[in-house]
């Protein structure tokens, strides 16, 4: 029997493994069940929701590294930020959730940096500036 890893970030929902992923400003809500390899967002199927191909991609890289690409259904909420973030947000999401589920997936999991919360952000605008960075053209006369 596996070791059953629960945080605040994660639980065991009935047949049901619940995580929490974020990424910039965007927090998933990510529940996997073994299943015939569905991934609803929002309502939608993730092709739908995410048109670029990058970002689909993004979502499926956790069951990919695990070689278990129709193995599991998940169904996810999110919201915040831009798409680039959200999908960020459901793939941390989905590594969690598949970590809670079968603990053995780590070591792969971890490897390629999916359980790892990418924690930059958007730089604040300074006062006095264009920009976070940028400055004001300096004249001398």
């Amino acid at each position: 029997m596996a070791l059953i890893i629960e945080t605040s970030k994660t639980k065991i929902i009935g047949d049901h493994f619940y995580a929490t992923g974020r990424r910039k400003s965007s927090i998933a809500r990510v529940w996997l069940k073994t299943g015939s390899g569905s991934i609803v967002v929002n309502g939608k199927k993730y092709n739908e929701y995410f048109k670029r191909p990058v970002l689909q991609l993004s979502i499926e890289k956790p069951f990919n590294v695990i070689n278990k690409a129709n193995s599991y259904d998940v169904k996810c909420t999110v919201k915040g930020g831009g798409l680039t973030g959200q999908a960020g947000a459901i793939s941390l999401g989905i590594s969690r959730a598949l970590f809670v589920h079968d603990n053995t997936l780590r070591k792969g999991l971890k490897k390629e940096g999916l359980l790892t919360r990418d924690s930059r952000k958007v730089e604040r605008k300074k006062y006095g500036q264009k920009k976070a960075r940028r400055r004001f053209q300096f004249s001398k006369r």
